[in-house]
């Protein structure tokens, strides 16, 4: 195996600058946003010499100096591959190194933002079974061409090419392969490609605006000192004078704003979502702006979950997320999201291509008609008390809260009908809804916990909830299905017990 060391492209030099700039935006807003409020604004500064420059001057200083940082990362940051590692030695000022097996590399996620496309660059993600964080990979590659990330995946193959574990009766032995034989080129096999149709329902119904309006309220709190709320006040006063219905289409104008971005963000962040298969991976590939590939182990794949909000539901769409114990879609501990956005004819198909062994249609067992009234009796607890109380000081249209219990009823009787379960070989399935109705396939062997619960009123009518654990991301994933037969938790435990070994199996006497 080769020692030769690699260096990352020049451009990540700008790019670990940018991201230095990025972090700096906030306080050169506020520096400079001081000057601008004060008087004489920011002309107030270039009329008191250099004294009214220094803001300015060090507002320089510190732009220069993270060049040069950047440049120096990128000077510092070399990688080689040595003795079945991938081995990266990096510091700005303590040197640190770091090698990383390449049986621990689970997969590489690839990246492509407006910096790297233009040059056929990509950011690698290197993804570990043990990555430290939530959503924190356990190496990165700024910038490296796409010739340097083929041969880091070519590295790894023919690592494990050479390899090969055979599991003899009483240890792991390794059968010697021929160091110059070249594994074969993965054939990937397109398996799913989102339609502009389906992008566009994506894009419509995602719910972005919530996003984009928290980030607006974030940003502005950066800057509550600066901002004149007495003028705003006033502003607003004077504005409510125009009348109600000017001020109501003012605030749709907004939300309308909101959600137009939202739409533009999430075509962005989906456009052209691909899903690509080999034996051993699942790849996504998503983004306009900036292309993203991730792939997915099978291996590391633990459960799969459906969940369809009312309306899409309404119309036949899901969205699908695979549940991994390692790797994300992003920076964050970001779920994978296998369809985004799908219409069950078309992702029932590629689901049993990716997992012929799991059974996505099967016969559940309902809760029972008795539990009907725990889905919803829990929410006259906080109702009454907020019935009363409307209804004694805002008598009488107070009474117009009563009409808040038919929806919940309603709901409560909707989540039971919901609720579900079944048992099919190896495979546990669970059905049911928040507001939103999820399905959850999971295989036995990947179930780390299997828990039963019940209430003191659940033990007085034979019921009981039932919640499966799975590894998933940093802090793991649990589906539960409330106010089940008890006889029905006995079974579910049953089937992930191991079955007891009898004194014949061990080879014993009886």
């Amino acid at each position: 195996m080769s020692d030769m060391r690699y260096k990352l492209h020049p451009v990540s030099a700008f790019i670990n600058f940018m991201k230095s700039l990025k972090e700096l935006i906030i306080p050169f807003i506020v520096i400079f946003g001081v000057n601008i409020f004060r008087d004489g604004g920011v002309g107030a500064m270039f009329s008191q010499g250099w004294t009214g420059l220094l803001p300015l001057l060090i507002g320089l200083v510190v732009v220069l100096f993270s060049l040069v940082v950047g440049i120096i990362k990128w000077k510092r940051f070399v990688y080689w591959f040595e003795d079945g590692e991938l081995r990266i030695e990096y510091g700005l000022f303590i040197k640190k190194k770091r090698y990383i097996p390449f049986e621990r590399i689970q997969s590489l996620n690839y990246t492509e933002g407006i910096f790297h496309r233009p040059l056929n660059l990509v950011k690698v993600r290197v993804e570990t079974a043990g990555s430290g964080k939530a959503g924190e990979a356990e190496a990165e590659l700024t910038a490296i061409k796409r010739v340097d990330a083929d041969r880091i995946e070519t590295e790894i193959e023919n690592a494990k090419h050479r390899a090969i574990p055979v599991m003899g009766p009483l240890e792991v032995q390794h059968e010697q392969v021929d160091e110059n034989a070249v594994p074969e080129k993965k054939e990937l096999k397109t398996l799913y490609r989102m339609s502009m149709k389906e992008l566009l329902i994506l894009a419509t119904t995602s719910g972005g605006i919530g996003v984009v309006i928290s980030a607006v309220a974030v940003f502005l709190s950066q800057f509550s000192d600066l901002i004149p709320y007495e003028t705003i006040y006033e502003e607003v006063i004077l504005f409510l004078r125009f009348g109600y219905l000017i001020v109501a289409l003012a605030v749709f104008a907004g939300l309308l704003i909101a959600w137009i971005i939202s739409v533009i963000l999430t075509l962005l962040a989906n456009y052209q979502f691909t899903i690509q298969v080999d034996k051993d991976h699942i790849y996504i590939t998503r983004g306009l702006l900036e292309k993203k590939k991730v792939s997915v182990p099978f291996k590391r794949i633990q459960g799969v979950k459906v969940s369809r909000n009312p309306l899409r539901e309404l119309f036949g769409y899901g969205v699908v997320t695979v549940e991994s114990a390692g790797g994300s879609m992003g920076g964050k501990d970001e779920k994978i999201r296998l369809f985004p956005l799908v219409k069950n004819d078309r992702m029932l198909p590629v689901l049993e291509e990716l997992f012929p062994e799991m059974e996505f249609q099967p016969e559940l067992v309902k809760a029972p008609k008795r539990s009907v009234h725990f889905y919803y009796r829990l929410d006259f607890l906080w109702m009454l008390p907020l019935i009363g109380v409307l209804s004694y000081y805002f008598f009488p249209y107070g009474l117009l809260s009563l009409l808040i219990v038919p929806p919940v009823i309603a709901i409560g009787v909707w989540q039971h009908r919901t609720t579900g379960y079944a048992l099919i070989g190896r495979q546990l399935t669970m059905e049911f809804r928040g507001f939103s109705k999820h399905t959850f396939y999971v295989w036995k062997k990947r179930v780390q916990a299997v828990n039963v619960l019940q209430t003191y009123f659940q033990r007085r009518r034979d019921l009981a909830s039932i919640e499966a654990t799975i590894k998933s991301g940093m802090l793991g994933y649990s589906a539960r299905i409330n106010y089940m037969e008890k006889e029905d938790a006995s079974r579910i435990l049953d089937w992930y017990h191991p079955a007891p070994v009898t004194a014949k199996q061990k080879g014993q006497p009886e």
